[in-house]
């Protein structure tokens, strides 16, 4: 069995990436894209960590923290947000909350 190197966790990340862009883009139901923004969070987060490791400093991984703390935040207030809106229109569809001047 071969050593994991750099470039594995690159394409793990760059995969996630994709899968978290995917879901971003073609689900309509607002948690879906909540957790897909999440997903492409986590794949940063994997990315400067490992880089940050094989350069052997910890400035990625200091930066990793920040997001986690901005990605917690984004959860939090996207969650109350979607709680008041499906309270008020019985609804959290993408393109229903694309018109919210009424």
């Amino acid at each position: 069995m071969g050593e994991i190197t750099l470039t594995h966790y690159l394409v793990l990340s760059s995969l996630l990436f994709a899968i978290g862009a995917l879901g971003f883009l073609g689900r309509r139901g607002a948690i879906t894209v909540l957790m897909s923004l999440e997903l492409q969070l986590g794949a940063v987060n994997l990315a400067l960590v490992a880089a940050s490791r094989h350069w052997g400093n910890l400035q990625g991984q200091m930066l990793a923290f920040f997001i986690i703390a901005v990605a917690a935040v984004e959860a939090a207030v996207g969650l109350a947000i979607l709680i008041a809106v499906q309270r008020t229109r019985d609804t959290v569809d993408v393109d229903d909350l694309s018109t919210l001047n009424e």
